[in-house]
């Protein structure tokens, strides 16, 4: 399995939330609901997204949105009007919603977000930046036309067919926009197609609980141990054993907030002998111990 099939084997959605809203006239609208990643494209008209931190940024009519983070975010017909309507996530729970005087406006909004921190890994939210978006023309997805009726009809299993249908658009639109040769994709994903630093990395990655070396990993991918760490930090921007660490702390944190299994048996599945070892590796990554990073998380469902 590739690093990101991996990441993206991750995702879950677990009570997907939907909405499809009109606008007309001048209108913008703040998104509150505090979801870890949504998803937006503009069905009719144009907009710009104005995030919590950085430039805005346009969306023209079939384009595709993901926005990262917690934080709030502005989506309107101009960067400078003022925000006329609070989404939260109780108001994603309707399928349809205006903001504006006519619900036959000229502007038409289909969003999906996720609601819980444990169906997107830490480490694909790491690799995203706060606002992306892909054009039309590079790939429409013609999914969106199945969330269009999943969400104006009420049919048996409707639920889960969102949540399968917004991990589907989420993979769709990730995949493009990694694959695309102006994208600033992490060097881990660039480093993939490297014959040697490949193979090392999909070592790393179907093993991460492997007591490796630098020295073991060289002999497996057919180099000396000097070449592999000189190409593996030149190609991934970091040494192999920094991102062996990283990366079986980024699992950890995964698993401590998504199961209830003990911090010493987590450490063992990642690759450390014991819940002191991982403790200390995970202090010095992330500033806290696995047990506060647990304690911390947020609740995996909005509003509760």
């Amino acid at each position: 399995m590739d690093v990101l099939s991996e990441l993206l084997d991750g995702v879950r959605a677990r009570g997907a939330l939907f909405r499809q809203t009109t606008m007309s006239g001048p209108w913008s609208m703040r998104f509150a609901s505090g979801s870890p990643l949504t998803l937006a494209t503009m069905l009719r008209g144009r907009a710009w997204i104005v995030p919590a931190e950085g430039e805005p940024v346009p969306v023209s009519i079939g384009d595709t949105a993901i926005i990262r983070g917690r934080a709030p975010y502005t989506v309107a017909d101009d960067p400078a009007t003022p925000p006329q309507v609070v989404i939260d996530s109780a108001d994603y729970c309707a399928a349809e919603g205006d903001a504006g005087d006519s619900p036959d406006g000229s502007a038409l909004l289909l969003s999906g977000a996720y609601t819980g921190r444990g169906e997107i890994s830490e480490r694909l939210l790491h690799a995203l930046p706060e606002v992306l978006v892909i054009p039309a023309a590079d790939g429409r997805c013609p999914l969106l036309d199945l969330v269009v009726e999943e969400i104006v009809t009420d049919r048996p299993g409707q639920q889960v067919m969102r949540d399968r249908l917004l991990d589907l658009l989420l993979l769709s639109t990730l995949r493009t926009w990694f694959d695309q040769s102006d994208a600033h994709a992490p060097p881990w994903y660039r480093a993939w197609e490297d014959p040697v630093v490949g193979h090392a990395l999909r070592l790393l990655h179907d093993d991460p609980a492997h007591p490796w070396t630098v020295a073991s990993l060289a002999a497996k991918s057919g180099v000396s141990r000097a070449a592999l760490a000189r190409r593996f930090t030149a190609q991934v921007g970091e040494p192999p054993m920094t991102y062996l660490a990283s990366w079986r702390i980024d699992l950890a944190a995964d698993l401590l907030r998504e199961t209830d299994a003990t911090v010493g048996s987590i450490a063992r599945r990642v690759g450390y002998a014991n819940t002191f070892a991982l403790s200390v590796a995970f202090k010095r990554l992330r500033g806290i111990t696995p047990t506060q990073h647990r304690i911390t998380a947020p609740s995996p469902r909005l509003g509760e």
